[in-house]
């Protein structure tokens, strides 16, 4: 007798995204999200994500795009931001900064960039920002800081929020990401910076990664799991993560289960948590009496 071999799939970019948003971001009902664009297929992926979940998980949805001013090019890729968002049904608006050429670029552009999406989030009415960084930006990032010297607190890099920003992505990796544009033929600009070996985080990107990645193809996610733990000592608090992420992600749902549900979660040690029957409602002292009370009278003829 032959036996079906169950299939199983990693799980897509919109389920991804479902996680964080739900379990680690804890967006509110009914928020406003300004997404940030800029026509590259990280931040198209997302705006297209984003534009499915909307309704499902009950939130606005708003985006935004800045051209830093420094390719001809970026005001083409923002009109390919603008047509693929008016696709999807929504806003979309763009501010034009000024970032003088010199040193440490790409630093400038992104503070530049990170002031203009305050400004049209607070202009919009927008709750929270959300970027298209994913689980590889966030393992370069922690490379560049360890290259720099970063001690542990440096370490804590893009965490699924920081306030009013917000990561969808971040437990996405880009194959997830290329994958979900591929499958959705999804119109995305290239930006030829992101090739140019003058910037470390390219080398990072092309060279050291894919070094490691050789040595362990799990690189990515046991340098996201580093940033995890240590993300609680930026404020001084310790590691908020002394838990597996697993058991923590297990946990969150366990608590939106209704009472008394049968579902368990397994924590390190052997201890299994589970969500308990509300008990009975007790008399207070103040019922009791008052039913004693009503004990002790006859009743009315």
């Amino acid at each position: 007798m032959m036996t079906r071999r169950s299939r199983t799939h990693p799980p897509t970019l919109v389920t991804l995204v479902t996680r964080a948003l739900e379990d680690e971001i804890e967006l509110a009902r009914d928020a406003h999200v300004l997404c940030a664009v800029s026509g590259g297929p990280d931040s198209m992926a997302l705006l297209d994500v984003l534009a499915t979940l909307r309704r499902r998980l009950r939130f606005s949805l708003s985006a935004h795009g800045v051209d830093h001013g420094l390719r001809p090019e970026a005001a083409a890729e923002l009109e390919i931001a603008r047509g693929w968002a008016d696709e999807l049904g929504v806003p979309f608006s763009t501010t034009r900064v000024a970032v003088a050429a010199g040193g440490n670029l790409q630093a400038r552009a992104r503070q530049a960039r990170y002031a203009a999406l305050q400004k049209a989030r607070r202009r919009l009415g927008a709750d929270v920002i959300a970027t298209a960084h994913h689980a590889d930006d966030r393992a370069e990032t922690l490379l560049i800081r360890l290259l720099h010297g970063a001690s542990a607190e440096g370490l804590a890099v893009l965490p699924p929020r920081d306030g009013d920003l917000i990561r969808p992505m971040i437990r996405a990796q880009r194959s997830d990401v290329l994958s979900h544009i591929a499958r959705h033929r999804i119109p995305f600009a290239r930006d030829p910076s992101n090739d140019d070996p003058r910037f470390v985080r390219v080398r990072v990107r092309k060279e050291i990664l894919p070094l490691l990645a050789e040595l362990d193809p799990s690189i990515v996610p046991h340098l996201c799991a580093l940033a995890d733990e240590l993300a609680g000592l930026r404020d001084g608090k310790g590691p908020v993560y002394p838990i597996p992420r697993v058991a923590r992600l297990a946990l969150a749902r366990l608590a939106r289960e209704p009472d008394g549900s049968r579902r368990t979660v397994l924590l390190p040690g052997g201890i299994q948590a589970a969500k308990k029957k509300k008990p009975p409602q007790a008399f207070g002292p103040t019922t009791a009496a008052s039913a004693a009370e009503q004990r002790r009278q006859p009743a009315s003829r």
